[in-house]
């Protein structure tokens, strides 16, 4: 499922890192590796020169990093807009997942300071892995998965299996939010999903993979509860299904609404102490 990774670097954060302990899970182990740097547009010949000698020793120095077998790994150094650029290779590759950095900036903070991360994901229908730079990468051994009832928490729920398969020792945590919007919290509570709606189709799917697998539920605001139960719940990595709203004749639009309202994609990239997975599926 997850066969062509484009890492897209910048000389900076944790995304090389991530992507070293993605290719530790034996279902991605042999997945190729395209390793992307932007070079924006400048204002003279020589900077245009000094931008692209320095985007070449990123892209040397994040190849030798990832210490992969030449083999798996391919670089790409281009020019133009950053968030339209890896849009555009990450078409070209038909890339599974794209990898990326991210400031963790809030909604109109990623409009006025041109976040990449941040318009890519809008502008992207592929997973994307959004690795902040203040957060600890670690090896992934428990995944969570925010459930609903939607094809996106599906699609990210495929995902964490796909991931989770072949890892000795690895565990599943499927958490469910009850909203209420006043802001009032529950206790977070181990349940029994068996006869649950929302846990008992995903339970029964994780055992057909022999995945270790306990379920947990609060109540609150989403967002606030998805980043908590992350956090409590000590995992490595969260999987968030997001829906593209839009219509299909405004695909290559950003969503101002989402990036500067209550997106509850947004509020998890920004504030979660782990990575974040968000999947998005067409509405």
């Amino acid at each position: 499922m997850i066969e062509k990774i484009l890492l897209a670097v910048s000389g900076l954060g944790h995304a090389e890192e991530m992507l070293k302990t993605l290719k530790e899970i034996p279902s991605i182990h042999r997945a190729k590796v395209t390793v992307l740097h932007v070079v924006p547009p400048q204002s003279t010949a020589a900077a245009m020169t000094d931008k692209w000698e320095e985007g070449g020793k990123i892209l040397a120095n994040a190849i030798q990093s990832l210490n992969l077998n030449p083999s798996e790994v391919s670089s790409i150094l281009r020019q133009g807009d950053p968030k339209d650029v890896v849009c555009q290779v990450a078409d070209e590759i038909d890339a599974d997942l794209v990898i990326m950095g991210s400031r963790g900036l809030k909604r109109l903070q990623s409009i006025l300071s041109n976040s990449v991360s941040q318009y890519v994901f809008q502008l992207s229908s592929r997973p994307m892995l959004l690795v902040k730079d203040d957060i600890y990468v670690k090896r992934i051994k428990r995944v969570m998965v925010a459930l609903d009832n939607s094809d996106a928490a599906k699609h990210c729920l495929d995902l964490a299996l796909f991931l989770l398969k072949d890892i000795s020792g690895s565990q599943l945590i499927l958490t469910h939010v009850n909203t209420d919007l006043r802001g009032k919290t529950s206790e977070v509570s181990e349940i029994v999903p068996d006869k649950d709606p929302v846990f008992a189709p995903a339970y029964a799917q994780a055992q057909k993979y022999g995945v270790q697998t306990r379920c947990y539920t609060s109540s609150g605001k989403p967002g606030e509860e998805i980043c908590r139960l992350a956090e409590e719940l000590n995992v490595d990595l969260l999987l968030l299904g997001s829906p593209d709203r839009r219509p299909s004749v405004a695909k290559s639009f950003v969503d101002l609404d989402r990036l500067i309202g209550a997106s509850l994609s947004d509020y998890v990239r920004v504030n979660a102490t782990c990575p974040v997975l968000l999947a998005r599926t067409t509405a």
